[in-house]
């Protein structure tokens, strides 16, 4: 049952687009932690994504734009505003469509089907999924996943960007100049602990998979995957 993900402050509002979409055979996750969309958006992994603009502590423009470091998950805003700059800041914070309030649900209906179609289905373009191996160990970047054997470990961004690099430059070293320019656009803002931090969860998260001192530190360089577990049985 595909997942459509409901970020509406308005309780009632977000109960009658759930009861709707679930009518439909769709299952509504409804967000009511609005001071941490993204975890809730982590979490359920949704197909679409209906965002409200007027939200509680971040608007939905900002939520969109921290999705959209992550997902490329439709999205259509929902807003009582009619005018063309709300629309034309909708679209251009990472939306897909935009439906105004009071709406017939019939019309978001349609909306949604469009969109996942056009994402997903007949009119979605045939891109293979890419995946990056290395002695049995997958990383899937567009799922934010690393799995070895039967266990399945979920990443930030951050970290599926760090791994990423670790995996494709294996086994020469990942340099921490190029590991903080593919992670962070503005470097004046990063200091040398941020790395330091990402790399100690991006450690956490091979062990959670059972593989330790699977990342070498290369003093005055960087970083390079270290495979221990080579000739076990996968």
């Amino acid at each position: 049952m595909e997942k459509i993900m409901i970020v509406e402050d308005d309780r009632k509002i977000a109960e009658y687009l759930g009861s709707f979409v679930e009518k439909y055979g769709y299952r509504a996750i409804i967000a009511d932690d609005f001071g941490n969309i993204l975890k809730t958006f982590r979490e359920a992994q949704p197909k679409l994504l209906l965002l409200d603009i007027n939200l509680p502590s971040f608007d939905g423009y900002y939520w969109c734009r921290q999705i959209r470091k992550e997902s490329i998950c439709p999205v259509i805003f929902i807003s009582a505003h009619t005018g063309e700059m709300d629309q034309v800041m909708a679209l251009e914070n990472g939306g897909d469509d935009f439906i105004t309030k009071p709406f017939h649900p019939d019309i978001v209906m349609a909306k949604i089907r469009s969109q996942l179609r056009r994402a997903y289905g007949e009119y979605a373009a045939k891109v293979e999924e890419r995946v990056l191996i290395q002695e049995g160990l997958s990383l899937y970047p567009e799922r934010l996943e690393l799995r070895f054997k039967d266990r399945t470990t979920a990443l930030t961004k951050n970290e599926t960007d760090i791994m990423e690099s670790l995996l494709e430059r294996y086994p020469r070293v990942a340099g921490r100049q190029d590991l903080l320019e593919k992670i962070w656009d503005d470097q004046a803002y990063v200091d040398e602990n941020t790395l330091n931090v990402n790399m100690a969860r991006v450690r956490k998260r091979f062990q959670e998979l059972g593989l330790k001192d699977a990342v070498e530190t290369v003093r005055g360089a960087g970083y390079r995957l270290h495979i221990t577990w080579k000739g076990e049985e996968i």
